[in-house]
């Protein structure tokens, strides 16, 4: 099992690049890019579009750690 956590507004403080300005770039409403990190589910097209306009991956938009704690009747 995976832990993912979003961390958009990381990148963006890191690129001095605001969410009105990211939202200007890619089409994405402001208000979901404000959401982006808070959300379980993205839409897909946000995602591709937001990837594009940064110049990353996907999966350079989250955080992945394993999880290594079991739960009950894991193995």
């Amino acid at each position: 099992m995976y832990i993912v956590k979003p961390k958009l507004s990381k990148i963006l403080k890191e690129r001095d690049i605001t969410q009105t300005k990211l939202s200007e770039m890619t089409g994405v409403p402001q208000s979901a890019i404000s959401r982006f990190d808070t959300n379980k589910q993205h839409m897909d097209t946000h995602l591709v579009s937001i990837s594009k306009a940064l110049n990353l991956t996907i999966e350079e938009l989250f955080e992945v750690e394993k999880d290594n704690t079991k739960k009950d009747g894991a193995q």
